[in-house]
């Protein structure tokens, strides 16, 4: 009974339509677990200043995940990856997987220790408004986060034999754990260590979405070692950097006008950091459902085609992607839009979060969703 239900969450998706609803349905109920950890952080502190610092918590663990963490992504790896296994390279396949873990883990834990020493002067240019007690409370949880981007890049790296190999379940399944491990922290690490346990609780979810990959690497096309030491051995880890770089470029600077515009919210009324960012999660939750849906499965698809030269396939495939996207993003945000009060007080209107909370997030939201057609077809 165990085995057929862990074969049926490991079986193969073919189909571009079956896999997007499946991602589709996991995206809709991992936001919807990510509405309910908002509904609950806003229940329990309004947006207020407890929320500002837990939330100012993430900004440099978040821009060292997508400074180093997307170079082992599914996008940058995965065409290399397939482009071995459809030759039948295996060993090379699982060199150059090797060589990837070797040097994300020597990259990633020195720009770990060295956040974790400089984080206090980080912290400076993060929040300046902030006061010196406000930035003392919100030390120990950014050191704390660090953790975070390290077990989530190895779960990116491992996402590529998950993808490879089209099982989408477990690949779906990592989001939603994800936000379980941080529902744990605020259901039962909050009310033993305060906001340590918040972020505790962020740490869980992301080893839990790092877990869950772990039966492919034992059944998946390739094997990954661990190696022990700095491997010289491949030269395509190279190529993958430098090819990696202009979307690297993209998500740090996204990332920094993030960081740029909490940095004002931090001189603005104590709550502005929190409606910002409660206001951005709920324009994700349609990115996410949508964009990524049909992006995360279409793109093994169109890496095939692109690899073995089928340009018209590629085109045509890359366009029924577009269509749908565009299909469902336009109705999905002009309804968001004209019921944007009703969608912020539903979700989030219980305990400590007031009118005036909803007011402005929903004037927040509003103009974060102009964007939700074009972040679901860059998705």
């Amino acid at each position: 009974m165990v085995r057929r239900f862990l074969n049926f969450f490991q079986r193969e998706l073919i189909g571009l339509h079956e896999a997007a609803f499946i991602l589709g349905f996991s995206a809709l109920l991992s936001q919807l677990l990510a509405l309910l950890r908002d509904r609950l952080l806003a229940g329990s502190f309004g947006a207020g200043q407890a929320l500002d610092i837990y939330y100012a918590a993430f900004r440099v663990p978040d821009l060292l995940y997508v400074s180093l963490g997307s170079f082992v992504s599914v996008t940058v790896v995965l065409p290399f990856l397939l482009k071995h296994l459809e030759a039948g390279r295996r060993q090379l396949a699982e060199n150059l997987l090797a060589d990837l873990l070797s040097h994300f883990l020597g990259f990633m834990l020195l720009a770990t220790v060295g956040a974790y020493f400089l984080m206090p002067y980080l912290l400076a240019f993060v929040v300046p408004g902030f006061t010196v007690a406000e930035r003392l409370e919100l030390l120990p949880l950014a050191r704390i986060l660090l953790l975070s981007p390290l077990l989530l890049g190895l779960s990116n790296l491992f996402a590529n034999i998950t993808q490879s190999s089209r099982k989408f379940f477990l690949y779906a399944l990592s989001p939603v754990l994800y936000n379980l491990g941080i529902i744990f922290g605020i259901i039962f690490l909050y009310p033993r260590w305060g906001l340590a346990g918040l972020v505790w609780g962020v740490v869980l979810g992301a080893f839990f979405h790092l877990a869950i990959q772990w039966p492919v690497l034992y059944r998946g096309p390739v094997t990954l070692c661990f190696p022990m030491i700095w491997r010289r051995s491949g030269v395509e880890w190279r190529k993958i950097f430098l090819l990696s770089w202009p979307r690297t470029l993209t998500l740090s600077a996204n990332q920094f006008v993030t960081m740029v515009l909490m940095a004002l919210a931090s001189y603005l009324t104590v709550g502005s950091i929190a409606v910002f960012n409660f206001s951005y999660h709920l324009q994700a939750t349609i990115v996410a459902i949508i964009g990524v849906s049909y992006s995360v499965a279409a793109f093994p698809t169109l890496v095939r085609l692109f690899s073995n030269g089928d340009r018209r396939p590629f085109i045509r495939q890359m366009t029924v992607t577009i269509r749908h996207i565009i299909f469902w993003s336009l109705p999905a945000l002009t309804l968001a839009i004209v019921l944007r009060a009703q969608i912020v007080r539903v979700i989030l209107g219980t305990g400590k979060f007031n009118w005036d909370d909803t007011r402005l997030t929903a004037a927040a939201l509003a103009v974060f969703l102009i964007s939700v057609t074009a972040q679901s077809l860059a998705s």
